[in-house]
């Protein structure tokens, strides 16, 4: 990361302490909610405030708000900001100076990544970075807006589904998902024989489960073990990979989903593999950052952790 302070906070080792006036301004515009409400707390015209804002925002490397229509919205960055100088500026202003305490002035990494992977094998892996006084911030999501978000400044660490295109961040494999057809054994004892046979034609009466219309993974699944075009529509669609997989479970219909998932559940028989090919479909995860060395030292332990993790995953 280029930034010089995750989080825009005095008291950094990498940084001076930051404008005091920036941050007045940054802390008047979050509470208002707008530059303009914010200007007229500070009696600053609003172009003002608003070249403050950004002076701030290129100071620390991060963006702070999203602009909307009418207003503002704090990033989370802006959320973890505001929660660290409000205290000591609210001090400042009734003449009682605050320093910020040694353990405040590590900034908390920002990571993101699929909800899924994020809760079933990201976060059990970084939990014992907590106890050394590493701070995380996660944020699930979509790859491609979740790249936009780190080259934005609002992430550390972005884990993502394909490798971005470019120079402008730089990516590292980090795990491989295999991609497994399944159903419950009530539609597994209807299909399966019949799968092998008639191929995927005799799915067609089976309802499809999947966490989004266009069928991304169903789709990519049908083109590389069938050769053929998935023509069935989603009977349930759910937008997180473990409500596909309950909803699976539970007798919906068949889905595909990532091995590592559903794997409890085809080791105890709550799902049975319709099919299971010589050459299954793979996607590669990356682990996705700015370039340059991060001045946030936990951004590279976390890094590092994740990387280690991802060998066994």
């Amino acid at each position: 990361m280029r930034h010089k302070d995750s989080d825009g906070v005095p008291g950094g080792a990498a940084q001076p302490p930051a404008d005091l006036n920036l941050l007045r301004t940054f802390l008047a515009v979050y509470r208002s909610g707008s530059f303009t409400a914010g200007a007229g707390l500070l009696g600053l015209s609003q172009p003002t405030v608003t070249t403050q804002i950004r002076a701030l925002e290129r100071q620390t490397g991060r963006e702070l708000f999203e602009r909307l229509p009418r207003g503002v919205a704090p990033t989370t960055v802006a959320h973890d900001l505001a929660a660290r100088v409000a205290g000591p500026l609210d001090a400042l202003a009734a003449a009682a100076g605050h320093e910020l305490a040694p353990h405040e002035r590590t900034a908390p990494v920002h990571l993101a990544g699929p909800a899924e992977l994020l809760c079933t094998r990201v976060l059990p892996a970084l939990a014992p970075l907590t106890a050394e006084g590493v701070r995380l911030r996660v944020s699930p999501g979509l790859t491609e807006p979740l790249l936009d978000e780190l080259r934005a400044g609002r992430h550390d660490l972005v884990i993502a589904t394909f490798r971005p295109r470019g120079r402008a961040l730089t990516a590292v494999p980090l795990t491989d998902e295999e991609f497994v057809l399944v159903a419950a054994p009530v539609w597994a004892e209807r299909v399966r024989e019949r799968l092998a046979v008639e191929g995927p034609a005799a799915l067609h009466p089976v309802p499809l489960v999947t966490y989004a219309e266009d069928l991304p993974i169903a789709r990519r699944y049908w083109r590389h073990v069938f050769g053929t075009r998935l023509s069935s529509p989603a009977a349930v669609t759910v937008p997180d990979l473990r409500g596909v997989l309950a909803a699976v479970v539970a007798g919906a219909g068949f889905s595909v989903l990532p091995r590592y998932l559903c794997q409890s559940e085809l080791a105890s028989g709550a799902l049975v593999p319709l099919h299971e090919p010589e050459d299954p479909p793979i996607n590669t995860g990356y682990l996705v950052q700015r370039p340059g060395r991060p001045d946030n030292p936990h951004v590279t332990r976390v890094r590092d952790v994740l990387i280690e993790a991802g060998r066994s995953w």
